[in-house]
């Protein structure tokens, strides 16, 4: 007899990750340039729209219709179901500040995680109406269509993103890498969206993405989909200072080298 608990299949939970995105993303669309402030959470710099809350709501009723069992973990909403074999992670939107400003770079990130390993998601980049999605084993896609890391081989002929904590004091650790880092990659951007940006390494847009103080729901999807269009990951744990690492595999090892906190 088949399991009537057992969670979709990752090839299903994709299409439903990237199905539910590509419909909050309108509701995001249709306020740009309305943002409407509604507070902060740890720091001035870390907001809250209206705009966020509407889209997370949306989020979770859409996903309660196709896995009334499942969990779902959100940036905004906490926790549901914590128990469930299935969990989604979501975050409504990633590059918040962004969009108060009306820079036209933010997204929706949805990951679907089976027994605590993530084996689905999709990103939406919004204005762009780009569709990035993959499931366990079965590769990445932006908009269908298959997709794959650059071939860089060195660092000094990579383009590198990265992003920066809300917090001060780790800010200005942030700021002595990068400032060390320009010197030895091509050149470092900072776009605001680490869903993005891992994305976009995935896509070869980028040769590396790093960042610490992320939270898992910005790296669940973004990270998955990296992976399987053949990119090197490497995932916060205490014996590497939180860092978050994504890049071509002839660029990983000089990368994760550069930005220690300690490297010279």
């Amino acid at each position: 007899m088949p399991d009537r608990d057992a969670p979709p299949e990752p090839a299903d939970l994709e299409r439903i990750a990237a199905h539910t995105a590509r419909a909050t993303a309108s509701i995001v669309t249709s306020a740009y340039g309305r943002p409407d402030l509604v507070g902060y959470k740890s720091s001035p710099s870390d907001v809250v729209t209206q705009t966020d809350l509407r889209a997370e709501d949306l989020i979770r009723r859409l996903l309660r219709e196709e896995t009334p069992a499942a969990g779902v973990l959100g940036e905004e909403g906490g926790t549901t179901a914590p128990a469930a074999r299935l969990q989604w992670v979501i975050d409504p939107l990633d590059g918040t500040v962004n969009f108060l400003y009306g820079v036209p770079l933010f997204a929706v990130s949805i990951a679907a995680a089976v027994d605590g390993e993530v084996v689905a998601g999709a990103v939406v980049d919004v204005l762009r109406d780009e569709v990035f999605s993959a499931n366990l084993g079965g590769g990445a896609r932006l908009n269908g269509e298959p997709i794959s890391v650059s071939s860089c081989a060195s660092l000094q002929d990579a383009l590198v993103a990265t992003g920066f904590s809300y917090q001060a004091e780790l800010r200005a650790l942030q700021g002595e890498i990068a400032h060390r880092l320009l010197s030895r990659a091509r050149d470092l951007r900072c776009f605001g969206s680490a869903a993005l940006e891992l994305c976009w390494v995935a896509c070869a847009r980028l040769d590396g993405y790093f960042q610490r103080d992320t939270e898992i729901w910005d790296r669940a999807a973004g990270a998955l989909i990296a992976r399987e269009a053949g990119a090197r990951i490497e995932l916060p744990c205490p014996e590497n200072d939180d860092l978050v690492i994504a890049a071509a595999d002839g660029v990983f090892e000089d990368l994760r080298a550069a930005v220690q906190f300690a490297a010279a």
